[in-house]
């Protein structure tokens, strides 16, 4: 039973499905398999096509928790505005070009999903977003300066900004500080400083990233998963790694710092969902999100959610988008 039943996966491939599950478990038991041999003889695997389904499923459900952020006085009106996604999935830009129709979306990443080209052709077909892709790391000036002139944001060295900047699940990913966990000793020994996915966490220069963003966009927003205890598979090279609970906390102080009080407004979208929420100081210089109705302390948010979404503009320079 056991040897037709790889001869099937052989035939049909590996997510073949054994009917006879009973029997071929006795099989398994009678030759003395262990579990996890009899798991990988029997069960049936994951199918392949599961991922790729994610590619679709998952940027609608965040797009689901991000698209207040596009509110101005309450409405969603993206007609003639340009958007940057940083950190594209692709996917997310096609679903936006669909529902809200803005004028251009550019998608840059440092890598793209195999149907990245398909998928800018042929949205022509069906929409009249101008939707472009780059293989491109947002701190590659030249190559990124090389995307902005062709797409003509960037002409005779002023740059254009785009009305909107958008990172999702992509701001942990722009650290360019010093390594933490060099600076960490374990049994007495220093950090080996690898520079791989199971080794370093480089630092999370708030005021240099953001800075950064604001440069290119008049509202940036972010959307990010906050799951401090579990492992971070995309992380490349100390650059993943997700942010904890006193990382946030260093961010927004950053931002609603006495001498940034003037330069940011910053709001929360997800998870006080409705009309923005205003990020700022109490009377007790606790961090708080507000609105008219409600006030929350941040810390006490940032221990009961596992994702947030928040925007920041420039207050002097903020105008009606």
């Amino acid at each position: 039973m056991i040897a037709r039943v790889r001869k099937r996966k052989k035939k049909y491939g590996l997510n073949y499905k054994c009917h006879n599950v009973n029997v071929v478990q006795v099989k398994c038991v009678s030759q003395k398999k262990d579990k996890k041999a009899e798991k990988e003889e029997c069960d049936e695997e994951e199918p392949e096509y599961a991922d790729k389904w994610l590619w679709w499923t998952d940027p609608l459900e965040e797009l689901s928790e991000i698209e207040d952020a596009f509110k101005v006085d309450g409405e969603i009106k993206l007609g003639e505005k340009t958007i940057l996604d940083v950190g594209t999935d692709c996917v997310k830009p096609l679903y936006i070009a669909l529902k809200f129709k803005p004028k251009k979306i550019i998608g840059i990443a440092d890598e793209l999903p195999d149907f990245w080209s398909d998928l800018e052709a042929k949205s022509k077909l069906f929409t009249n977003t101008k939707v472009s892709f780059y293989y491109c790391n947002f701190f590659d000036k030249e190559t990124f300066e090389k995307v902005l002139k062709k797409e003509g944001i960037l002409k005779e060295g002023k740059i254009e900004k785009f009305d909107i900047v958008l990172l999702s699940k992509t701001l942990h990913h722009l650290r360019t500080g010093e390594c933490i966990a060099h600076k960490r000793k374990k049994h007495g020994q220093k950090h080996r400083h690898r520079e791989d996915e199971k080794c370093c966490i480089y630092d999370f220069e708030a005021q240099e990233i953001f800075k950064s963003l604001l440069e290119y966009g008049e509202r940036v927003i972010v959307y990010e998963y906050f799951r401090p205890y579990e492992r971070d598979d995309d992380k490349v090279r100390g650059r993943g790694g997700y942010f904890t609970t006193q990382e946030w906390r260093e961010i927004f102080r950053h931002l609603l710092a006495k001498n940034n009080t003037k330069k940011y407004e910053v709001k929360f979208i997800n998870p006080r969902k409705g009309d923005l929420h205003n990020v700022l100081r109490n009377k007790k210089k606790e961090l708080v999100i507000r609105n008219d109705k409600e006030e929350v302390k941040l810390d006490k948010m940032l221990r009961q959610v596992d994702c947030i979404c928040f925007c920041i503009e420039h207050q002097k320079k903020k105008k009606e988008m």
